[in-house]
């Protein structure tokens, strides 16, 4: 089996992450991972808090805190969302981590022997008001290329152009507001990627038609527009210092690497922290370093795509070294809410802490990846929500489990009934569930989240048609053995999809496994043939009945979401 590593884009340390941050990277990257080691591959799935940058500083300082320790107390506060809601990480990593500091030095020094870093003297923002000067992104101001009036000074999230503070209409100090801002001298390293144009050119020629359009489409444009040199330093108290063997006059002015210098190469560092944990066994660089039978996949919103698809393979190629880069970069439009952005301040959305606090992470699991913005930006609403929930995970898959074992339990005991030998109707369920797993594995593997939930509901319907057909309810007062079979039938349903699920709903399919009382019952996927059989689950198991699945959201449950998160019917 091949090797896989997955990644998906570093969130952020200044504060915990909305719905739509947590389907544009995590989720998917998640529920593929999953897949893939049900599926026997040997994979390594790697994220991390992305720790650098005047913002975690300007945060530090609001909560009176050095901002080490803000850091270190906001990476375990993300850290036990994110384990709420079940994501399997290899290892959660810190960009602060001293093994990244270690990486992104050398990077930087390798990239200048090679001759892409050049020290400039440039004119730069600086705010008298705030007594410094002012990173990129704390510059603001309205984007020429779209008009956007809070683009910042790297990035216009409206058009996702790449920008210089110096391009913004009215600019203004994102830290105090103030547009009385000055354009002072100060040094900076620049990374050549002018010098990698061609290079990363011919590069992403080789993922033509393999990447999703949203990724080939972001990075080409990019390409078009011309890559400009850009500087990789910042004036800030809070980063990777320049080392002071290659530049001592910048480290001894203090200067640090931006944080979209370091933050990626913390992919690899986070690697290396997981190994560092027990260096005997894992080798951290045998899935970075002429790491060719490894198939890496990155997962990320489109707002990230520029800097994953061109900066850091730039930056890669220009070191001369044969570090992994990506073969799949797999992006997400954006989920908004009614149509709108996430807003903290104005307490527009569902943040994935306050998520966990009124549903289980399954609930969120299912309807984030069946409705991931992958095409489109998809907007969450609460009616939506409720449908989704309510229909499919509620009635088509909980209720089905509930009234099958339940039924069996009362009218043949506790044990798996034996009845009449599979008929027709069983033969007919067996060869549609194997088209069904076909394709929802189909769709797996070429990474078609919305498709392949859609192929998993469609196993869990024909469950129900099946039921629903065969009448065990009626059956059993003409002919019990009859009966019988169906229920055992339901119940090797259930089964499958108890092992099939868990990349979606990890806990409930852990609850309906759990149902049976099978020894050894270590499978990890379900074969062509024991979808067409369905008889992984013998007469004479003994099962027991689980709590309910999943709940159904009440018209009073919609109400006081609505009250709290902001909202109302469409």
């Amino acid at each position: 089996m091949a090797r896989h590593l997955i990644t998906s884009a570093l969130p952020y340390i200044n504060g915990i992450k909305h719905l739509g941050n947590m389907v544009g990277s995590m989720l998917p990257a998640d529920v593929y991972s999953r897949y893939l080691r049900q599926r026997g591959h040997d994979v390594l799935y790697i994220c991390a808090t992305d720790e650098h940058g005047t913002p975690a500083e300007l945060a530090a300082k609001e909560q009176g805190l050095p901002v080490a320790e803000f850091c270190a107390q906001a990476h375990d506060a993300q850290k036990a969302v994110y384990e709420g809601f079940e994501l399997a990480f290899d290892h959660f990593g810190r960009s602060s981590s001293p093994e990244n500091a270690e990486l992104t030095q050398h990077f930087a020094r390798k990239l200048n022997e090679n001759g892409f870093i050049e020290e400039r003297a440039i004119r730069q923002v600086y705010s008298p008001a705030d007594g410094r000067f002012l990173p990129d992104r704390y510059v603001e101001g309205t984007c020429p290329h779209c008009g956007y009036d809070k683009a910042r000074g790297d990035q216009c999230e409206n058009c996702t152009r790449v920008l210089d503070p110096t391009d913004l209409i009215d600019p203004r100090s994102a830290i105090s507001g103030s547009t009385d801002l000055e354009v002072r001298e100060t040094k900076h390293l620049f990374l050549l990627q002018s010098k990698l144009q061609v290079e990363v050119e011919e590069w992403i020629a080789t993922t033509a038609g393999e990447w999703p359009q949203l990724a080939s489409s972001i990075a080409r444009k990019w390409l078009t527009e011309g890559l400009h040199d850009r500087a990789i330093t910042r004036d800030l108290d809070w980063g990777v210092p320049v080392p002071a063997d290659t530049w001592p006059e910048l480290a001894a002015d203090g200067k640090v690497f931006y944080v979209w210098f370091d933050a990626p190469i913390e992919y690899i560092g986070s690697t290396k922290e997981w190994a560092d944990q027990n260096p005997a066994e894992r080798d951290w660089k045998s899935w970075w370093y002429k790491a060719d039978d490894v198939r890496y996949t990155q997962f990320m919103a489109k707002d990230n795509v520029p800097f994953h698809s061109v900066m850091f393979p730039a930056t890669e190629m220009g070191v001369r070294e044969p570090w992994k880069k990506v073969d799949y970069l797999k992006s997400f439009n954006w989920l908004t809410y009614y149509g709108g952005k996430f807003s903290t301040s104005q307490k527009r959305g569902i943040f994935t802490d306050a998520a966990l606090e009124i549903l289980p992470a399954d609930y969120w699991r299912y309807f984030l990846i069946a409705n991931a913005p992958e095409s489109d930006d998809s907007s969450f609403t609460w009616e939506h929500f409720t449908a989704t929930v309510n229909k499919d995970l509620a009635d088509t898959l909980g209720n089905f489990v509930n009234r099958v074992l339940s039924f069996s339990r009362k009218r043949f005991g506790d044990e798996v009934p034996a009845g009449k030998e599979a008929g027709e109707a069983e033969a007919k369920l067996g060869t549609e569930i194997s088209a069904l797993l076909a394709e929802y594995e189909s769709q797996m593997e070429a990474l078609q989240f919305r498709k392949a939930a859609a192929a998993l509901r469609a196993l869990w319907s024909a469950g129900n048609s099946y039921l629903e057909e065969k009448a065990p309810w009626l059956e059993i007062k003409a002919d019990p053995e009859a009966a019988a079979l169906t229920l055992r039938t339901a119940m090797n349903l259930i089964h499958l999809y108890a092992v099939v699920s868990e990349p979606f709903i990890p806990a409930s399919s852990k609850a309906m496994r759990g149902a049976f009382d099978l020894a050894g019952d270590t499978a990890t996927w379900v074969t062509a043939e024991q979808a067409t059989a369905l008889n992984t689950v013998p007469a004479g198991t003994a099962f027991t009945v689980p709590p309910v699945l999943f709940a159904k959201i009440t018209e009073e449950d919609l109400e006081s979401y609505r009250e709290r998160f902001g909202g109302s019917p469409e």
